[in-house]
């Protein structure tokens, strides 16, 4: 790929996806396999006006090894240079890059029950500092080409060639064209508008129907928001947190959730593959599961605390969408989820309760907000999608029609 064409994707990152601000620091975390590109998002971020720039690298076979060596205590616990970390972050609020290149099946054949058991240890000893920087800092998520990931995709090219296909996908789907930033700022508007108009409907209701058995219905809150694009933190800084992005969402109401949801899509968790899956939910929770593909992986995301068998999210994407159109299947949920409506089990997003900057998280939560460890987000939208919304007054307005927007 064209080092210029990298350049504009470091530069979009750094400031259309984190937007660093002068005198920030910012912290990378990315893989082994693109340090060329990883030192172009460092560079992008210092010419932004970054204090320091702080890269952690991250490799999977490291993971399996210390799964299999390290005991479930020491996995679980917080040491102290990693404690002061966190508070660091706490104080200083840095920006957060993530530049995703894993392998769908990194971390195949690991212990399954021991990781789980690990971060359930572990979560309660972070959650503090989660929630003191909840909504004030700016964060993205974006990709780059692993070896591994696009010879999943492309296992009829050269280890060379899938690389360069798959960097073709990334940015074709990012929109890095000839002026990103331009694109990106249309894209934006066009999603804004989108969920305002949700928001006049005054929704109590979403109800999903589809041929392959989907039937659900989930209950909103009444002060909840769709939001879609960026967003912006408590700092009054505006960034874009997932490129790409295709998505108006909401976090609906703990409790509120009837029926069952067949999943469209593998879901790629932990490096490993969740396929043929459908989840029954009553009163809100899921309460029966069932995947033909790592069964024991779905019952561990459900089951991980009380809070991860609970919806924490309704999130809105046209089958008609670029990643859709790609005819791609990207086994990263990064891609997968902006192509098809998706739902997420566990945490939900204090930041879609209206006013949200003038209340508590505690206070967000009570209203019908999730907490949980995880959020996990799977795919449903189909070609034959229909979503209606159910609002306040009594009115039944179409929202879906045949897996895309009815208005």
């Amino acid at each position: 790929m064209k080092k210029t064409i990298l350049r504009s994707y470091a530069s979009l990152i750094a400031s259309v996806g984190v937007n660093v601000q002068k005198g920030q620091d910012v912290f990378v975390t990315a893989g082994l396999e693109q340090p060329e590109f990883t030192q172009m998002v460092v560079e992008a971020c210092y010419k932004l006006g970054a204090a320091r720039v702080v890269v952690d690298w991250h490799y999977q076979p490291l993971d399996k090894v210390h799964n299999r060596y390290c005991t479930v205590e020491t996995l679980g616990s917080l040491t102290g240079y990693q404690k002061a970390r966190f508070e660091y972050y706490v104080e200083k609020i840095p920006c957060r890059i993530y530049l995703d290149s894993e392998d769908p099946d990194g971390l195949k054949g690991i212990d399954q029950n021991k990781s789980l058991k690990a971060n359930q240890m572990r979560y309660p000893l972070i959650k503090g500092y989660i929630d003191e920087m909840e909504n004030k800092y700016q964060w993205c998520i974006a990709a780059v080409p692993g070896t591994a990931w696009a010879k999943k995709l492309f296992p009829e090219l050269t280890r060379h060639q899938a690389v360069e296909k798959l960097w073709e996908a990334i940015l074709s789907a990012s929109r890095v064209t000839e002026d990103p930033v331009a694109a990106w700022k249309a894209h934006n508007q066009d999603l804004t508008a989108r969920c305002a108009y949700l928001n006049t409907l005054g929704i109590d209701q979403l109800h999903y129907t589809a041929s392959n058995g989907t039937d659900f219905t989930v209950g909103m809150i009444p002060e909840a928001i769709f939001k879609g694009g960026g967003d912006t933190s408590l700092k009054g800084i505006f960034f874009n947190p997932n490129i790409p992005t295709e998505e108006c969402f909401i976090s609906p109401k703990r409790g509120r959730a009837e029926g069952i949801v067949y999943a469209s899509m593998p879901l790629s968790r932990e490096g490993q593959l969740i396929e043929n899956f459908w989840i029954r939910f009553h009163e809100g929770k899921a309460v029966e599961w069932h995947a033909e593909k790592n069964q024991q992986l779905l019952t561990n995301i459900i089951t991980a605390d009380e809070g991860a068998a609970y919806l924490g999210e309704c999130a809105l994407v046209p089958f008609d969408s670029p990643i859709q159109n790609s005819g791609l299947l990207f086994y990263n949920t990064l891609f997968d989820e902006n192509a098809a409506c998706h739902l997420a089990l566990g945490m939900g997003f204090a930041d879609t309760i209206s006013g949200f900057e003038q209340k508590t998280l505690e206070e967000c939560r009570a209203m019908g907000i999730n907490d949980s460890m995880v959020h996990v987000d799977f795919m449903i939208g189909t070609a034959d999608l229909c979503i209606d919304a159910i609002t306040r007054d009594g009115r039944t307005v179409p929202i879906f029609r045949d897996g895309n927007w009815a208005f």
